[in-house]
C-alpha cells in the first residue's frame, strides 16, 4: 500500500494528515495511543462531552500534557498540538481537518457527524459500526457523491474481513464464506447488563468491575455486535446473510474451511458467499481449543484439480475433500492499527472496507416476553438483541432497526424471541437518525416508508 512512505512525504512537505477524532473512549484512544507516534500525521483535536475525560485518557495514551494543550485549533495547527472540546462540530467545520473519525458508539450521533463531515468536504472513518448498521449505505453513498470517502475502520474485525474477502477474490478464488471468531452460546441471547458477569467470569478476569460499561459489553456477549458487524460485511462486500441469520457454529482455527461451507458439502452453511461467526465454546458448554474468538477468516473455492492439490502441498488449511482452504487472522488490534484507515482515505482516497449496497440488516428481537408499555433500552440491553437479517425481509416485513430500538415505548406486547415492527414502538418520525434511515429505506427498496406518527 505504501502508506508509510506517503505519510513521509506529507510530513516531509510540512503538511501532515490532519484528523479530528470524535469520541475518546476505548477504540478512540487506542487510536491516539498510536498516532501520536505516526509520523505525517497529526490529531488536530479531540471531541468527547465529557472533556475532563477526554484529557484523561489522551494521558493514559501516554500523551505529554503539553501536547493537548492547544487553545484553538488555530493553535493546534500552529503548533503541531491538540485542541480537546466538548463539540464535535467545531472539528466537523474547521477546512484544515481532512479527516473525521467518528467513534462515540451512538447510532443517532454517528450519522449526523458523519453527514456534516461529508457535506464540509471531509472524509469519515466510522468506527461507529453501530451507525453504519442503520444507515451505511445511504452515507456511503453520500459520501461518494461528495467526492469524499466514507470507509470503516481498520483494526475492527468489520474492515479487516473485507480484506481478506478483496485479497481472495483478486487472487481469482470464489469466496464461500467469510466472518470471525467469538464467545458465543445460544443462552447468551437472554444476557442483560445484570447477568453479564455470570458470563464473563469464566473467561475474563476483570478485577475492577467499575471499569467496563456493562451494557457495552453485553452487546458482544449477547450475539448483538456478531450481527452489526457481519451486516458491515455484508453491505460491503456483497456476501450474504443467511435466511434465519448468524448460525455461531462451534470451530477450531483449523476447522474453518470444514465448517464454514455448504451443508450440501458437509459443512454448516445454508449457502455459499455468506457471512458467519464461529464460536469458542461448545452447545454443552466446553471451550473449544484452538478456537478464532479474537481473529477474522475468510474460506475460499479452489475451483481446479491442480489449485486444490496446491491447498494440500502448502498446507492452506484445506478441509477434508481439498476443495476448500481457509485463511485466518488470529488476533485484531482494536484502535491501534486505525491509522491504516485514516493514510489511505486521505493519501489513497479509498476506504478499507465500506458499504456499496443495502444487503444485510440488524433487527430488534425481543430477549424475553416484552408488555406493550415498556421502554426499550436498546444495544445491549435488557429488552432486545440485534439478530442478522436479510434486507429485503427486513424491508418487506418492515421490522425495526436495532440501532434505533433505544428509548422507544412499546404499543404492543411482543412474544420472546419476536422480530420487532417499526408499527410496534412510538418512536418520533422527525428524529434524525429515524429520518435518515427512512430515507435509505426508500432508496434502496423500500415503497411505503412513511413517517408514521408517535402514539
Amino acid at each position: 500500500m505504501n502508506l508509510h512512505t506517503k505519510l513521509l512525504e506529507r510530513q516531509g512537505a510540512g503538511r501532515p494528515v490532519t484528523v479530528g477524532l470524535i469520541g475518546a473512549g476505548k477504540f478512540g484512544t487506542m487510536f491516539l495511543s498510536q498516532a501520536r507516534l505516526t509520523q505525517g500525521m497529526h490529531v488536530a483535536g479531540v471531541a468527547d462531552l465529557d472533556v475532563t475525560r477526554a484529557r484523561s485518557q489522551l494521558k493514559t495514551a501516554g500523551w505529554p500534557a503539553e501536547a493537548y494543550a492547544a487553545a484553538s485549533l488555530a493553535d493546534a495547527h500552529k503548533k503541531r498540538a491538540t485542541l480537546v472540546t466538548d463539540s464535535a462540530e467545531v472539528l466537523i467545520a474547521d477546512p484544515q481537518i481532512e479527516v473525521i473519525v467518528e467513534a462515540t458508539g451512538v447510532p443517532g450521533a454517528g450519522i449526523d457527524h458523519a453527514l456534516r463531515a461529508i457535506a464540509s468536504g471531509k472524509h469519515i472513518v466510522m468506527v461507529n459500526v453501530e451507525a453504519d448498521a442503520v444507515a451505511g449505505p445511504l452515507l456511503a453513498r453520500r459520501a461518494k457523491a461528495a467526492g469524499v470517502v466514507y470507509s470503516l475502520a481498520w483494526g475492527d474485525q468489520p474492515a479487516l474481513i473485507c480484506e481478506q474477502v478483496d485479497w481472495a477474490r483478486a487472487a481469482g478464488f470464489k469466496v464461500i464464506c467469510a466472518g470471525k471468531g467469538t464467545r458465543y452460546h445460544p443462552t447468551y441471547h437472554k444476557s442483560t447488563p445484570d447477568t453479564l458477569w455470570d458470563i464473563l467470569d469464566q473467561y475474563l478476569q476483570i478485577k475492577d468491575r467499575n471499569s467496563i460499561n456493562p451494557k457495552m459489553f453485553n452487546s458482544f456477549i449477547d450475539g448483538t455486535k456478531s450481527g452489526i458487524e457481519m451486516t458491515a460485511v455484508c453491505n460491503a462486500t456483497g456476501l450474504k446473510p443467511q435466511s434465519d441469520g448468524l448460525g455461531f457454529p462451534p470451530a477450531t482455527r483449523f476447522e474453518l474451511a470444514d465448517i464454514c461451507k455448504p451443508k450440501a458439502d458437509g459443512g454448516t452453511l445454508e449457502k455459499a458467499g455468506v457471512t458467519e461467526v464461529t464460536s469458542s465454546v461448545y452447545r454443552d458448554g466446553r471451550d473449544v481449543p484452538h478456537h478464532l474468538a479474537l481473529g477474522t477468516y475468510v474460506v475460499f473455492e479452489g475451483e481446479t484439480e491442480y489449485a486444490r492439490r496446491c491447498f494440500n502441498e502448502y498446507a492452506m488449511l484445506p478441509d477434508k475433500t481439498g476443495k476448500y482452504a481457509a485463511l485466518y487472522r488470529p488476533i485484531h488490534m482494536i484502535g491501534l492499527e486505525l491509522g491504516i484507515s485514516v493514510a489511505s482515505c486521505a493519501l489513497c482516497h479509498e476506504p478499507t472496507g465500506a458499504p456499496t449496497g443495502f444487503r444485510s440488516d440488524v433487527v430488534a428481537t425481543a430477549k424475553r416476553a416484552l408488555k406493550a408499555g415498556e421502554m426499550l433500552d436498546g444495544e445491549g440491553g435488557f429488552c432486545v438483541w440485534g439478530k442478522q437479517t436479510p434486507a429485503d425481509v427486513s424491508l418487506e416485513r418492515e421490522l425495526l432497526p436495532l440501532g434505533l430500538a433505544h428509548n422507544v415505548k412499546l404499543k404492543r406486547d411482543i412474544p420472546d424471541g419476536g422480530a420487532l415492527k417499526w408499527s410496534d414502538v412510538a418512536y418520533d418520525p422527525n428524529d434524525s437518525a429515524v429520518k435518515v434511515r427512512r430515507e435509505m429505506e426508500l432508496a434502496f427498496g423500500r415503497r411505503n416508508a412513511g413517517a408514521e406518527p408517535v402514539s
